[in-house]
C-alpha cells in the first residue's frame, strides 16, 4: 500500500537559491511525523512545496501513491491536504467564523463540521462574532487550526504553531493535537520546539541546509544524536 504522503528527491528554489536538495520522506495514515531544524534550514519549504505554495516536480511528492508535485493550493487541499501557516494568516476583516468558514470551501467530507471545531476549541465559540484581529495570539493560533480542519484534510501540516506564544498556551494547543489524530488525520509538524516535537512525533527527520541530517523514532535518537544533526556537528 503506499504511503499517505510521499517526497522523492524534492528539490526547492527561490529564484536562483536553492532551499531543499533532494528531500526524501514518507508519511503513513494516522502518522505523526516532526520536522526540526534551526532558522533557515528548510523546513517551512518541505510544507510549502507539498502544500502547492512552491513548485515542485509532479513526481516529487506524492499523496496515496498518485504525484501532486506542481498541482495548484486549491486542488492539493481538495485532494485532502490542508496547512496551517506559520503566522496563522487569518483574514484580518472577516470574524472569526468567517474566517473559519474559508476553511470548508472545498466541502470535502469528513468528521470536521464548524460545531465540532467549536467543541474543540470552546473560546472560539465565544468569540466567533468579533474580528480575527481582537482574538489573543493563542486564540488566532487555534483558528488558524481550526480552519484547517474544516477542510476535513487527512493530512494536516503544522508550521511552527508553537512560534511566539506563552508556554500554557502552547500546551493548550498541543493537547488537542491527540484529538485530531484520533479523527484519522496524519500529522506533519513543523517545530524549533525540539522537546515538544520529539514528544508528539512517532518519527521525526532533522534538517540543516536544506539536507536531511538525522531520521528515526525519537525513542531511538539519542540527545547527543539529535544536537549533532540539529547543529551540523
Amino acid at each position: 500500500m503506499a504511503a499517505l504522503l510521499e517526497t522523492r528527491g524534492l528539490q526547492a528554489f527561490y529564484g536562483d537559491f536553492q532551499a531543499l536538495f533532494g528531500i526524501d520522506l514518507a508519511l503513513e495514515a494516522g502518522q505523526t511525523v516532526a520536522i526540526i531544524g534551526a532558522n533557515g534550514a528548510g523546513k517551512s519549504t518541505i510544507l510549502r512545496s507539498i502544500a502547492g505554495q512552491l513548485g515542485a516536480a509532479p513526481g516529487q511528492v506524492l499523496h496515496r501513491g498518485r504525484p501532486i508535485g506542481g498541482l495548484s493550493a486549491d486542488r492539493i487541499v481538495a485532494r485532502g491536504i490542508a496547512l496551517v501557516p506559520e503566522g496563522r494568516r487569518l483574514f484580518p476583516s472577516l470574524s472569526v467564523e468567517e474566517n473559519l468558514l474559508m476553511g470548508g470551501y472545498a466541502r470535502r467530507p469528513g468528521p470536521w463540521s464548524l460545531q465540532r471545531v467549536y467543541g474543540l476549541f470552546p473560546v472560539l465559540a465565544e468569540r466567533r462574532a468579533s474580528p480575527a484581529t481582537a482574538l489573543s495570539g493563542g486564540q488566532q493560533q487555534m483558528a488558524a487550526i481550526g480552519r484547517a480542519l474544516l477542510a476535513n484534510p487527512d493530512l494536516l501540516l503544522c508550521d511552527e504553531i508553537s512560534l511566539g506564544l506563552a508556554p500554557t498556551v502552547i500546551a493548550d494547543v498541543y493537547a488537542v493535537l491527540p484529538e485530531i489524530k484520533a479523527q484519522g488525520t496524519a500529522l506533519v509538524l513543523v517545530e524549533q520546539d525540539i522537546n515538544r516535537a520529539l514528544a508528539a512525533a512517532d518519527y521525526v527527520f532533522c534538517l540543516i541546509a536544506g539536507r536531511i541530517s538525522l531520521r528515526g523514532a525519537p525513542a531511538a535518537l539519542t540527545r547527543e544524536q539529535i544536537r549533532a544533526a540539529y547543529f551540523g556537528l
